[in-house]
């Protein structure tokens, strides 16, 4: 069964959706702790948290809001987005996530993404793993690296990571299916990953055919709000 984990990414204390990474291509979907409740009334017990005013400044700001859902529900939150230093891990823990995803910090700061990985252990620190025609996307994915896709996720996993959320940005937010050949891929290369398939889910039909993939978990943010899949339709996937 696919673990399906609802996203909630976050631009000046709302819920918003963008389209492929542009922050000027933004819609806005209301309070982030109504969806969390939304989340949670429907049997779902995992939660993205995306700080993007975080990701674009390189420090964590939207905290207090990931304190409200920590706090007012019971859902197993992974916080990402502005995640740089020692500090802003210890602010996002503090605030009741229970995993952290760090992306640009692994490729502009390897050093302390390991000493993460090595402090919290693999169950703790999830690797981001955004991409654009192969190549890994740092900064609220203001910016590519020059780090390829394939690469950059062996050299981490043999440093110690068990879990990833692997994002094709030219999918996001478009409504027109993850990139399930790329997650094959991965998954087929390291078979032990826990992949998080994030990007382009448009129905449930997408959530099916990732699951008969083989994928462990997927992400959907903007199916839902769109009402392209309907809460009550996940709730199978929840028991």
């Amino acid at each position: 069964m696919i673990d399906i984990i609802p996203a909630v990414d976050i631009i000046q204390g709302k819920c918003v959706r963008l389209t492929q990474g542009d922050y000027s291509l933004r819609k806005e979907y209301g309070d982030p702790l109504d969806m969390a409740m939304k989340y949670q009334d429907h049997g779902i017990s995992r939660l993205h948290f995306v700080d993007l005013d975080g990701a674009k400044e390189g420090k964590v700001i939207n905290f207090r809001v990931l304190e409200k859902i920590a706090t007012r529900t019971s859902l197993v939150i992974d916080a990402g987005g502005g995640l740089k230093s020692n500090e802003d891990l210890h602010i996002v823990f503090e605030c009741g996530a229970k995993m952290a995803t760090g992306g640009s910090v692994a490729v502009k700061d390897p050093e302390t993404f390991e000493s993460w990985l090595e402090k919290y252990g693999p169950g703790k620190i999830i690797l981001g793993s955004d991409f654009k025609d192969g190549r890994i996307a740092v900064s609220g994915w203001q910016e590519n690296s020059e780090e390829s896709l394939i690469p950059f996720l062996e050299r981490w996993i043999d440093r110690g990571i068990k879990k990833t959320i692997c994002t094709d940005i030219s999918r996001d937010g478009i409504l027109q299916g993850p990139s399930e050949r790329t997650y094959v891929q991965i998954m087929k290369q390291f078979p032990g990953l826990y992949l998080v398939a994030s990007g382009g889910v448009s129905g449930l039909d997408d959530v099916y055919s990732l699951e008969k993939a083989g994928i462990p978990a997927v992400i959907i943010g903007k199916a839902i709000y769109e009402g392209r899949i309907d809460l009550k339709e996940l709730e199978r996937f929840n028991y």
